[in-house]
């Protein structure tokens, strides 16, 4: 007798289902077959969450555990929400929603005001510094940029953190939030006039959409029995990173159900002066006394000498460390041993690190495999100009997101409209190029930050995706190229720009490069020095860890003695380096690679520029990129400048890109100064290269010597 349909279809799933566990191992397939009650997943850097939890949805998917329209799985970026849905999509689990708790709270709030308060949601603020400013004055209290960017951090944090206006002067000190422009009942009194200001224009911002969403679900059960009817199954990936508020929503979806997985590290505990609460992980178990745990611990993205340095780093915490914390086994072929540089200051350093880039480009290491960390945005200035002098491009990290960029929705509007018009010119990759040029694009980097950098950056990336298509789909054409940006827009993925990533540590936090350069690693930095108590410190420590575990290949950590050349040599490494037997110059460290034999120092042999008007060495990067102290007088020859100004819009307007691509106005500024009369003369100022000076060397010094 042959089985019946529907029991063949089971067994079809069961096999399909098992099909699905082969490629985990032990502790991931524990992760996905633990599909009933409470689960917690303690997850090591590099150890597979994300691959472990999409496993345990779809598997729950193919067995019939789960209903996908009733999952939902949750974490804190639209990039790691993206990824999830991507992988979900190739797993065969369609239906599964994952989204960011704003994203979440945002639908179901969008949804339920209206019919519990009679009127569509109010409208969510772009920005808080209008308001703020207005707040601020109603208080009398001037606000600069930089105040309000402040303000808005404080702000942010107290409603994530579940404190009220009258609270905070009380609340903040004891968590070690403290302002240098502002005592907290100032910014008491600021806070509860911008929520003054608020009510009255009627909006709410992004933290009041948690709050919305909390509100609808407590006091509404009606609304909160819809939901739990609508969601069965909750993932929350990130865990550690959950905030008070953000618990509180999570409760509330859950209603006392344990159908909950939760996945984190405590070991990647880094935004806690955000309102992160790491204990919501740490105690998950004691919260849920039948709750699952299981410990990842194989890395399978570190080598076992990069991950033998992440060990003792957290083992040095002792006691004062996560409870949680996991320690990772390397599943990877040996690798070389980690580098530990001292340089002399921080101009040498950049120098240093600069040198060392090129020499793994020379030897074939993709520029996008390769990123240098620092704990700072204002360190990055001295390697911009490092890599610049070397024309190795780099890309400032940052977290907007890329399909929703407008430089990006004009490409893929010019794009579209070569598509339509049927004229894909043969090679795609120089198609696209040519297209985008149109859109302000070139193949050099503009100097200097702001938007124009950041326009530059997001189409090159779209460039480098372009040559990465291509070359795996030799046959494709632009339509091919639209349908793929599609498809990568609908999961929210950003591809990478062909070049050396820039980011603080706190930005790397969920990424990864085969070479990574951990810089300024000294005491004062990192720690930071606004860490005081042992709580901040042990934060800082585990940021420097997150650093240290983005490492695939290749790590090297630098430090400098000094911050400027000439300076007294007085900063030392990092305290946590201590574990490693890592000391400064005036200490020995048998496991120590100097980056000299002779001197344990490792010195730029480029020498530092000097100002063209008084001769002073230029440490400001500002300064070097102008070629003169900017307090010396200018000489610059008006006449020329604007001869060179009106030369450079018609070439512009010739190759049909921005004045920009051809000079910027910092150079045609140093040309009109120094007025050059030959090749080499002209190539020693900043901005202009050999590639320039093939271009546009002779117009230049034909205008020079007119």
């Amino acid at each position: 007798m042959s089985q019946p349909v529907s029991d063949f279809t089971q067994v079809v799933a069961s096999r399909s289902a098992d099909a699905l566990l082969e490629a985990l191992d032990p502790e991931q397939r524990a992760v996905a077959t633990a599909l009933h009650g409470s689960v917690v997943v303690m997850a090591g850097a590099g150890t597979g969450k994300t691959r472990a939890i999409t496993h345990r949805i779809a598997y729950g998917v193919r067995t019939g555990t789960f209903d996908p329209v009733r999952v939902l799985a949750v974490t804190f970026t639209q990039r790691a929400a993206g990824e999830m849905r991507g992988r979900l999509a190739q797993l065969g689990a369609d239906g599964v929603q994952a989204r960011t708790f704003h994203s979440a709270a945002l639908r179901q709030a969008r949804f339920f005001w209206p019919k519990v308060y009679g009127s569509e949601l109010p409208p969510i603020v772009d920005r808080k510094f209008p308001l703020l400013t207005e707040a601020a004055s109603r208080c009398r209290v001037r606000v600069d940029t930089p105040a309000l960017r402040d303000l808005a951090g404080e702000v942010e944090w107290s409603k994530v953190s579940n404190v009220r206006p009258d609270d905070y002067a009380r609340i903040a000190p004891k968590s070690g939030r403290t302002l240098a422009a502002f005592d907290p009942a100032t910014i008491a009194r600021i806070f509860a006039a911008y929520e003054d200001v608020k009510l009255e224009r009627g909006r709410i911002d992004l933290e009041d959409v948690l709050l919305c969403a909390v509100a609808l679900l407590a006091e509404d059960e009606r609304v909160a029995a819809e939901i739990r009817r609508q969601y069965r199954t909750f993932v929350v990936d990130e865990y550690q990173d959950v905030s008070p508020l953000q618990q509180s929503l999570l409760d509330l979806w859950l209603g006392g159900r344990e159908d909950v997985c939760v996945v984190g590290d405590p070991a990647q505990t880094i935004y806690s002066w955000a309102g992160a609460d790491p204990q919501n992980l740490v105690r998950f178990a004691a919260r849920h006394p039948s709750a699952t745990v299981i410990k990842l611990i194989r890395d399978y993205r570190s080598t076992p000498q990069v991950v033998e340095v992440a060990n003792k780093i957290l083992d040095a915490a002792g006691t004062a460390g996560l409870p949680g914390q996991v320690t990772l086994r390397s599943q990877r072929e040996p690798g070389p041993a980690p580098t530990y540089r001292e340089y002399p200051d921080e101009v040498a350093e950049a120098d240093g690190v600069a040198r060392a880039i090129q020499r793994l480009q020379d030897s074939g290491t993709a520029l996008r495999d390769i990123a240098v960390l620092f704990r700072t945005n204002a360190q990055s200035e001295n390697f911009e100009q490092a890599l610049a002098e070397r024309r190795i491009p780099a890309v400032l990290k940052g977290a907007e997101r890329f399909f929703e960029r407008a430089e990006i929705r004009q490409a893929a509007m010019l794009l579209r409209g070569q598509t339509k018009a049927g004229d894909s010119g043969g090679d795609l990759a120089e198609t696209v190029r040519g297209v985008l040029a149109g859109a302000g694009w070139s193949p050099e980097q503009p100097t200097g930050k702001g938007a124009v950098r950041d326009r530059w950056e997001s189409l090159s990336a779209l460039v480098t995706m372009t040559s990465d298509f291509a070359a795996a789909h030799p046959e494709a054409g632009l339509a091919e190229l639209m349908t793929e940006l599609d498809r990568r827009a609908a999961i929210q993925h950003a591809p990478l720009a062909e070049g050396v990533t820039l980011a603080t540590l706190h930005t790397a936090k969920g990424l990864e490069w085969g070479c990574v350069f951990i810089v300024g690693a000294h005491e004062g930095t990192l720690p930071i020095s606004y860490a005081q108590t042992p709580s901040q410190v042990e934060e800082e420590r585990r940021l420097f860890y997150v650093g240290v575990t983005r490492a695939k290949d290749q790590l090297s950590v630098s430090w400098s003695t000094s911050r400027s050349p000439g300076g007294r040599g007085q900063r030392g490494p990092t305290r946590f380096l201590d574990p490693l037997g890592v000391r400064g110059s005036s200490r020995s460290a048998s496991d120590w690679q100097p980056s000299s034999p002779r001197t344990g120092r490792e010195r730029s042999d480029k020498p530092i520029p000097k100002c063209r008007v008084c001769g002073r060495a230029l440490l400001d990067a500002g300064a070097r990129k102008l070629g003169r102290c900017e307090d010396c007088p200018s000489t610059m020859d008006q006449k020329l400048y604007d001869a060179l100004f009106e030369w450079r819009a018609e070439r512009a307007a010739e190759e049909s890109v921005p004045a920009f691509v051809i000079l910027t106005d910092a150079t045609l500024t140093a040309v009109a100064e120094a007025r050059p009369t030959d090749e080499r003369s002209l190539l020693r100022l900043p901005g202009i290269g050999r590639t320039k000076l093939t271009k546009y060397g002779e117009p230049i010094l034909n205008i020079c010597t007119r």
